[in-house]
């Protein structure tokens, strides 16, 4: 039997606050979800000024990486490379950047998600989240 590892609740916790710190500095209202690897949600946090359907987009971002195990900029990238036939994929809802699954060694232990700016700032925050729980 193989046993791999998992988000706890301090993880969670610990990849909300870097993501909110990031766009916090850099003056961006966005919206962070957390998934964890079956695209289920562990945490959603809408900062002030993000838009509502911000809160949506940041967490189908999230599940889309989950479960494609890769960033939602790849299926972006695919689609406007001419694989339109992705926009009908069931469950990859959000193929817009700004999801980036969580890897442990060999797994995808989850996701975050965020949407409110720009595409690569969004990826940014996500980043800054993911690089906090390596450290």
């Amino acid at each position: 039997m193989r046993t791999r590892p998992m988000l706890d609740y301090a993880d969670v916790e610990r990849l909300v606050a870097a993501a909110r710190q990031e766009a916090e500095a850099q003056g961006w209202a966005v919206a962070i979800a957390v998934v964890d690897e079956g695209g289920h949600p562990l945490a959603l946090a809408r900062l002030d000024g993000s838009a509502p359907i911000g809160a949506y987009i940041a967490e189908e971002k999230a599940r889309t990486a989950a479960l494609g195990r890769r960033a939602s900029r790849q299926y972006e990238e695919m689609i406007n490379s001419g694989r339109s036939a992705f926009l009908s994929a069931p469950v990859l809802k959000a193929t817009l950047t700004g999801g980036v699954p969580i890897k442990i060694d060999d797994w995808v232990i989850g996701a975050v998600g965020v949407s409110g700016v720009l595409p690569d700032q969004d990826e940014r925050v996500a980043l800054a989240a993911i690089a906090a729980l390596e450290a």
